[in-house]
């Protein structure tokens, strides 16, 4: 059968059967372009914030004294661990007794010595691991270094096994102010 420019309705089916074929592969390759761009703004947000949390976490370390590792014993007295501890407290610069811990899988934090606490990292942060080693903290003279803080962080981003970011941090805050025997 011919049409009136001389295709059969064979050649008209066969071109349009490959033109939506090409569409459909095309729209295909789009909206995976799409969702790669949504899900690289979700963990670029993400890991924002997890930056952002340990950053103000090390800024107030750097700037505070009396580092107290673990939750054992009068957190304003300072205290080593070399075996590391999921829980610091230190005083801030402004005297405010700081606390940080790991609750589940979410960085806390307390600015009333451990009364209360806010999560810092987002819902979407599973934090796995975070460990703290202090050295040089113990009260002098049994302890003439310069107080310092380990920090180790591991965790992933993301709830799909094939699109999680997985994360492993390390930063070593050292105490700002010259520790004279305080």
């Amino acid at each position: 059968m011919n049409t009136e420019k001389g295709f059969t309705l064979i050649e008209v089916m066969t071109s349009l059967t490959i033109f939506i074929i090409i569409m459909t592969i095309s729209m295909g390759a789009i909206l995976g372009v799409f969702d790669a761009n949504r899900r690289s703004q979700s963990e670029s947000v993400v890991m924002n914030n997890l930056n952002l949390a340990v950053e103000s976490m090390a800024r107030e370390m750097r700037f505070g004294i009396n580092y107290h590792c673990g939750s054992s014993g009068d957190i304003t007295v300072p205290q080593n661990c070399a075996q590391g501890n999921t829980f610091i407290s230190f005083l801030t610069s402004d005297g405010v007794q700081m606390v940080y811990r790991l609750n589940g899988n979410s960085i806390e934090r307390s600015t009333d010595g451990g009364l209360s606490y806010l999560a810092v990292t987002a819902p979407e942060i599973v934090v796995e691991n975070l460990t703290f080693y202090v050295l040089g903290g113990g009260a002098p003279p049994a302890n003439l270094n310069q107080p310092k803080t380990l920090i180790t962080l591991k965790g992933h981003a993301g709830d799909k096994v094939g699109t999680q970011t997985v994360f492993s941090l390390q930063t070593l805050v050292s105490q700002r102010r010259l520790d004279n025997g305080q």
